[in-house]
């Protein structure tokens, strides 16, 4: 039985119909009542109150932990959602027979000197609170739990994801909004890709007490990425540059209508912290050599099928 969380998300709906593929009993933990499918199991619950754990992990061999806040109002509700959320995870697994793989991000290690890919051992350097708060879960996650796995992904993209999605509605729109300075270059993760990763690390013996970067091996710069999703598009968007002092703005007043309205956006001072940053590129060679995985979907092909989602559901 592998237990999940997060897995209403972006990566934990495809997550939970990959492992249903393979004839995997799965139980899943859900805020409010929602129907995955056949061979799936629901448990209410919240990580952030300790609700639901001891159920969550009855008769489970594996914990796959994807949930966690990307956007928030509060620095204080990154900390809830994902240092406080896994430390409750964590303390209720300790002295379990439980294998644990704990979904990071690149944002916990932070970015790399500009040319250079960030590497697993690397002293973290985060730069916003969101990197911070799963970095404290890490750390949480490393005393607590010795031998989990530690997963880190990057950018990630695919159907049904609603952050990479806006950029490819802007180009849709024909424009684009970018932050001033010179190139900036990453490296991200097509999510069928991440998914077999994360089953890999779940399952390799070799992964106790690791951490792993998972991404596809070559990283692309934003220009690159906006020119392949505008070609299958079929659109030449307007590229607008913006001052990073503009866009510092711009983040601040939509974290001031976010607070209006209730609703935590993708945009604010937080996010642009990192996307100001140059290099975001991590390094994928511990993954390949030890889990035997790589992400073999190119950037071309993955926003194919990513776009041709996108238009069967009238999101574009």
């Amino acid at each position: 039985m592998t237990a999940v969380t997060g897995g209403t998300g972006f990566i934990g709906a495809h997550l939970i119909e990959k492992l249903v593929g393979m004839g995997e009993p799965v139980r899943a933990l859900v805020r409010h009542e929602y129907a995955f499918g056949k061979g799936v199991e629901t448990v209410r619950g919240d990580l952030a109150k300790g609700e639901g754990i001891d159920e969550l992990l009855r008769g489970a061999d594996t914990v796959i932990h994807l949930a966690g806040v990307t956007k928030a109002l509060r620095r204080e509700d990154y900390y809830a959602g994902n240092m406080r959320a896994t430390e409750n995870l964590a303390q209720a697994i300790a002295g379990k027979r439980v294998r644990f793989v704990h979904v990071s991000s690149l944002a916990a290690a932070g970015p790399g000197d500009r040319g250079k890919p960030v590497t697993e051992d690397a002293e973290p350097r985060p730069v916003s609170d969101y990197g911070r708060s799963k970095l404290e879960a890490e750390r949480a996650v490393r005393k607590l739990l010795p031998d989990a796995t530690i997963v880190r992904p990057p950018v990630v993209y695919g159907p049904r994801d609603r952050d990479v999605f806006q950029l490819l509605k802007s180009i849709a729109k024909g424009m684009v909004l970018e932050i001033a300075g010179g190139e900036r270059r990453f490296s991200a993760i097509y999510v069928e890709d991440l998914c077999q990763g994360l089953i890999a690390a779940a399952r390799s013996p070799r992964a106790a007490g690791r951490t792993y970067f998972l991404a596809h091996p070559k990283a692309l710069s934003w220009s690159e990425f906006g020119a392949a999703a505008a070609r299958i598009i079929g659109r030449t968007p307007r590229v607008i540059k913006l001052p990073v002092a503009v866009a510092y703005a711009a983040g601040g007043c939509a974290e001031v209508w976010a607070r209006i309205s209730g609703k935590p956006g993708i945009l604010s001072r937080d996010k642009i912290r990192e996307a100001s940053c140059a290099n975001w590129v991590c390094d994928t060679r511990r993954a390949s050599e030890e889990l035997g995985f790589t992400a073999t979907t190119a950037i071309e092909e993955g926003l194919r099928e990513t776009i041709a989602w996108y238009r069967s559901e009238k999101w574009l």
